[in-house]
């Protein structure tokens, strides 16, 4: 129930001010992807944690590029 709230609220970022924002995110895949991967794979609240640590790391301080979702320890 939770979860599928949280990846609906997602999906409407990605429809409405994702659209109109530039580009920003320095990942692979997007930050908003990250977190639906992360809430699918690993629940609503480790997948929560997962992408806030992902959304944090999205500045000129760390390394961009390829940042795949842990698989291990799942819920």
């Amino acid at each position: 129930m939770v979860q599928s709230i949280l990846i609906s609220f997602i999906k409407v970022y990605r429809l409405s001010f994702s659209r109109v924002l530039p580009p920003a995110c320095r990942f692979h895949p997007s930050c908003s992807q990250y977190a639906i991967e992360a809430i699918s794979i690993h629940g609503p609240f480790k997948g929560l944690r997962l992408a806030l640590i992902r959304i944090f790391k999205c500045n000129p301080l760390f390394e961009a590029g390829i940042d795949k979702v842990p698989i291990g320890d799942k819920k």
